[in-house]
């Protein structure tokens, strides 16, 4: 089933999860109340979206040089491929990118943020993904998650994920799937789910499932946005096709948003993991979390070598 055929029939109560400001109708907010996501059709311009994908061909051949980026890559590809589209499988954390970061400031997607964080907006986790065709090895399948699960900040509310589409995605090259209504659930406890022995590094998943909650796979075109609410159950199959499924996302944050301390919670394990990825990576004794607050928020990692 698609997005429409999702029940969006108007209910009376206050809306929780979007605010007034005249760019929803009453039933697209309906839908985001009730669904916990928003798709909106051709929201992106072909033009802009050909800009990233030439920037991200330029980041996969290290024609740019991009700081405090997380590039992951299926390193087995190399030999075969080399540096290009064909190893890298994600660009995460590309605030430093100018071109790749115009996609947070969009006027066309500022437009349907600000209703779900209001006017005064922080970009705070970006990423471009590029899903490469996969095999029996589901190395990039992404179990069914809540993105709040990787945010130390609330309230959540006050969060969302703009997500568009950067080439059709449909279930043959493994689109969103999405669990309606399941963000007005909790945030439940996540790690690396029995997939066969399978297992990709920060890929968490819920650790317990609810098979009997509807899925609705989001078939999108070139330049289809979907807004979700980051404790929206989500995640996205393997891609069978012998091409990519490339998106890139952002998600946004009321700047009235707050820092948490995970510690004692579902999150402290996944800071525990991030820490000593990082330890391993610098070869350092000491990793410190800073909060750092500025036109383009993100939390970063202060390290002692030996």
């Amino acid at each position: 089933p698609t997005s429409a055929q999702v029940s969006a029939v108007p209910h009376s109560g206050r809306f929780r999860y979007s605010l007034d400001n005249g760019v929803l109708t009453t039933e697209q907010r309906q839908f985001y109340e009730d669904n916990g996501y928003l798709l909106i059709k051709k929201l992106v311009s072909d033009e802009d979206i050909e800009r990233f994908r030439k920037e991200f061909v330029r980041i996969c051949k290290k024609e740019v040089n991009l700081p405090g980026a997380m590039i992951m890559k299926d390193e087995s590809l190399r030999s075969q491929f080399g540096q290009s589209e064909n190893v890298v499988n994600k660009v995460q954390d590309f605030q430093e990118d100018k071109e790749l970061f115009r996609y947070c400031s969009l006027p066309e997607v500022l437009k349907y943020v600000e209703c779900f964080t209001g006017p005064n907006i922080m970009a705070m986790h970006t990423m471009l993904i590029n899903k490469l065709p996969d095999s029996d090895k589901q190395t990039f399948l992404h179990p069914m998650h809540q993105d709040l699960h990787y945010f130390p900040f609330r309230p959540a509310a006050r969060i969302v994920c703009s997500w568009t589409a950067m080439e059709r995605a449909d279930q043959d090259n493994g689109c969103l799937v999405v669990q309606p209504g399941t963000h007005k659930e909790s945030l439940k406890p996540h790690g690396y789910p029995e997939l066969e022995g399978k297992a990709n590094k920060l890929f968490h998943g819920l650790l317990e499932e609810n098979e009997k909650s509807p899925r609705v796979h989001l078939v999108m075109e070139k330049g289809d946005t979907v807004f979700f609410h980051p404790l929206l159950i989500h995640g996205s199959g393997i891609n069978k096709t012998s091409g990519f499924r490339k998106s890139i996302s952002c998600h946004f944050a009321s700047s009235e948003c707050y820092y948490i301390d995970v510690k004692n919670t579902t999150q402290e394990h996944l800071e525990k993991e991030l820490v000593e990825m990082v330890r391993k990576k610098y070869n350092t004794t000491s990793v410190e979390l800073r909060v750092r607050f500025g036109y383009k928020p993100f939390v970063t990692i202060q390290v002692s070598s030996l």
